[in-house]
């Protein structure tokens, strides 16, 4: 492993999703002044969409960047760590995406809650196979 390299590939996902969650954040705050909503959603759909795009990325993304970053600094070469980002990034956009568009049941939401997961078995895997490995 070298160590100079270590977190390379982690910190350019990691960089990402924060970028993403901003983004998340940013929408649900426009949507609150513009309906003068300081807390909660006060039954406005789009705004109740827009905050639940931003809670669920909030609760997928951190063990997936734990994932990463583990897998990172266990000595994974880059192309591995940058395959598990990938993953876990499109997943994460895609859902954001259908979930910020769709009140009911989407083919994004779908979709991007399947990649997700994808990426979860994929960490799964690619972390304990560099435990034992």
């Amino acid at each position: 492993m070298d160590v100079a390299n270590t977190g390379h590939a982690a910190a350019l996902w990691v960089g990402l999703h924060i970028l993403l969650m901003l983004v998340l954040s940013l929408l649900v705050v426009r949507l609150r002044s513009k309906h003068k909503v300081f807390l909660g959603d006060e039954g406005i759909p789009e705004l109740a969409q827009a905050i639940r795009a931003f809670g669920n990325a909030s609760e997928y993304v951190p063990p997936g960047l734990a994932g990463l970053i583990v897998l990172d600094l266990s000595g994974a070469t880059p192309l591995l760590v940058h395959l598990g980002g990938f993953i876990l990034f499109a997943g994460r956009v895609i859902h954001a995406f259908g979930l910020y568009n769709s009140v009911g049941t989407s083919i994004p939401r779908a979709l991007g809650m399947t990649v997700t997961w994808c990426a979860y078995v994929y960490l799964i895997a690619a972390t304990l196979i560099s435990a034992v490995w």
